[in-house]
């Protein structure tokens, strides 16, 4: 009997698209399409230390904004990054793993592009403490525009939201999930008939739709050049999530959102805040609400705010996401990781970052106290991830064979914007822009520390390891008692007999009838197929080696491995609700052996070694089923 599969008609496939363009406008926009609040107040108070600023510093401002959104959104993102697909997936994790793939060779170059990828990665988080605390002040502070009385309630009740915010993530966000894309479509639709009434009073700002008043404006502002264009900046920032997205929704969903709706909205609301300090030189102070009439205020007030708490809850599901990816890759312990919502996309909760995220947000906003303050914070490590998603694509670019001249070109033009844009946030150092900075590289080190931990922990391990050879040779020799059953032993490389195993023979003198000797592989590619997910290499009559191969993007479930080794004949006499599991608990002694890492390091290792997960909770392995070897390993 054949089944056969029904395609879907062009009328469901527009509607599915529909759908997912609709989806993705919470999930992809959030974030830059909320910077109208304070994008636009920061570019132009920059441009005008005196008070007063000029007609001309308005249209070049605005022309930057719009060319910036143009080039760095439209064409780099939304065209050519989004092109770097790793089967499907995006972001600066999934382009490391094209840029650099576990399958090359191990050089100088490789070494580099790893250590610029794990920055560009923790570069994310740094952003992610800073997103949510910029987006909800600058949304409450406009209560205080007609009632100056409440400035004093402004950081109180952001600190409030805030940890409301971060304290619901534990339940999940599929609640809320469900109205990003609405909530987000209405946000843009407000936003845009607001410009267009702002170009209504001003119809001169227009003239911001050619560059020439943003270069002329630029090449004659002088020292205030660089920071009117890391004011400017701050309306692109977001963006890099159309690319960490793009797996969520496809590119073709979000193209069609970003050209349709998101871009027409935020170009309409810029030149509307531009039109209205062309008429209301006043206006500076906040010339986002000032667009709305006095009577719909309040009820903006409220829009704003919800906007900004989706724009939150992106960044700290990215932060999330991206987690889970580097634990997969070997970039991070084990953590515990939370699926909240069974196949929904991103419903993953991981408490640790959760709560060092709230930690640092609620930090920033105590801190800094106001939007205008942490705009000095905001940008220098988007600006940074911008240059280093460049520069990594190109290599990618010229790994396909892509036209080197064309290559050079169009991406060394855009690494070009790029780098001016790190300039120019770069002046914000010491106001703040060291804050996400820090704790960049901060979690970067701890990164690198971990990585290459595991390498000596790795190298230790093949030391004391048996052969198969010699163990088999040895239970002939001296054979132990044989119990029924079936043992899956866990190991981390493919080499050698797990120490759980000799460990368990030499003390308990006890030997399974059947043993499984599991490695689990992390591959570069997002998701395996069940064809290639599992690898099996009889070792002797009883003895055999398991190869479990996730991509980075799933959740390495050893149970459901075997199952599937079970299913398709691959292991046979097994009954996994009674098979018992061995793995190593491992005491990491550091004494400076190895040599590759200084001992406080060390030291630093062996503390994140002790407090990672347990590798059966981690592999989902039922506790009940699981016996701990305990091991030393001086290092």
């Amino acid at each position: 009997m054949t089944t056969m599969t029904r395609e879907a008609t062009p009328v469901e496939q527009r509607g599915a698209w529909a759908a997912a363009s609709l989806g993705c406008m919470g999930v992809v926009f959030g974030d830059i399409g909320t910077s109208p609040l304070y994008t636009l107040q920061v570019a132009t108070k920059a441009a005008s230390p005196g008070g007063a600023i000029s007609p001309e510093a308005v249209v070049g401002i605005v022309s930057l904004i719009f060319w910036s959104l143009i080039i760095v959104i439209s064409i780099k993102y939304a065209i050519l990054i989004m092109r770097a697909s790793n089967h499907g997936e995006g972001g600066i994790l999934a382009l490391l793993a094209l840029v650099s793939p576990h399958r090359a060779k191990h050089n100088r170059r490789r070494a580099a592009m790893v250590v610029v990828g794990l920055v560009g990665a923790t570069l994310l988080y740094g952003d992610g403490t800073i997103t949510p605390a910029i987006s909800v002040l600058s949304a409450i502070e406009g209560i205080t525009l007609y009632a100056p009385q409440t400035a004093k309630f402004v950081v109180p009740l952001t600190l409030v939201i805030l940890v409301v915010l971060f304290a619901v993530q534990r339940k999940g966000t599929s609640w809320i999930g469900r109205i990003f894309g609405p909530v987000m479509l209405v946000w843009f639709v407000v936003i845009g008939l607001l410009g267009i009434v702002g170009i209504a009073k001003a119809p001169a700002i227009l003239a911001a739709l050619s560059p020439i008043p943003a270069i002329t404006y630029l090449w004659h502002a002088g020292p205030l050049a660089l920071v009117v264009i890391g004011g400017a900046f701050l309306a692109v920032t977001g963006g890099e999530a159309f690319y960490a997205d793009m797996g969520h929704f496809g590119p073709f969903p979000i193209r069609v959102a970003w050209f349709a709706v998101a871009l027409p909205a935020l170009t309409l609301n810029y030149f509307g805040q531009g039109g209205l300090l062309l008429t209301e030189r006043g206006a500076i102070e906040n010339s986002f609400y000032q667009l709305a009439p006095e009577w719909s205020h309040y009820g903006l007030v409220t829009l704003a705010t919800v906007a900004t708490v989706i724009a939150s809850q992106s960044i700290i599901s990215g932060a999330y996401s991206l987690t889970s990816q580097a634990i997969q890759l070997g970039f991070l312990p084990h953590m515990h990781v939370i699926h909240t919502a069974g196949k929904a996309i991103g419903q993953i909760y991981v408490p640790t970052v959760n709560w060092l995220l709230a930690f640092g947000t609620l930090t920033a906003v105590t801190a800094f106290g106001s939007s205008a303050k942490l705009a000095g914070a905001f940008g220098i490590a988007v600006s940074l991830l911008m240059a280093i998603t460049t520069l990594m694509a190109t290599f990618v670019a010229l790994s396909w064979k892509t036209n080197p001249l064309i290559v050079y070109v169009v991406n060394g033009s855009l690494l070009a914007l790029d780098l001016l844009f790190v300039a120019s946030t770069s002046t914000k150092l010491l106001d703040g822009g060291w804050f996400p900075l820090a704790i960049s590289f901060i979690i970067a080190f701890l990164m690198l520390t971990w990585r290459k931990g595991q390498e000596i922990m790795d190298a230790a391990r093949l030391e004391v390891r048996e052969k198969p050879s010699e163990f088999i040779a040895r239970t002939n020799i001296d054979p132990p008692f044989q119990i029924p059953g079936t043992a899956v032993v866990l190991g981390r490389m493919l080499q050698g007999v797990p120490l759980a195993l000799t460990r368990n023979v030499k003390l308990n003198h006890v030997l399974h009838e059947r043993v499984l000797l599991v490695a689990v592989e992390m591959t570069e590619n997002p998701r395996e197929s069940d064809e290639d997910r599992v690898r099996v290499t009889p070792i002797s009559e009883r003895i055999a080696r398991v190869e479990l191969r996730f991509g980075f993007m799933e959740k390495a479930d050893i149970p459901k491995g075997l199952g599937v080794a079970v299913a398709r004949g691959q292991i046979v006499e097994c009954k996994l609700r009674d098979v018992t599991y061995y793995t190593g608990h491992e005491t990491i002694i550091p004494i400076g052996r190895y040599s590759g890492m200084a001992r406080w390091r060390e030291r630093i290792f062996a503390l994140v070694h002790h407090n990672a997960q347990r590798p059966g909770a981690y592999f989902n392995i039922p506790s009940a089923q699981v016996m701990e070897i305990g091991v030393e390993f001086e290092i």
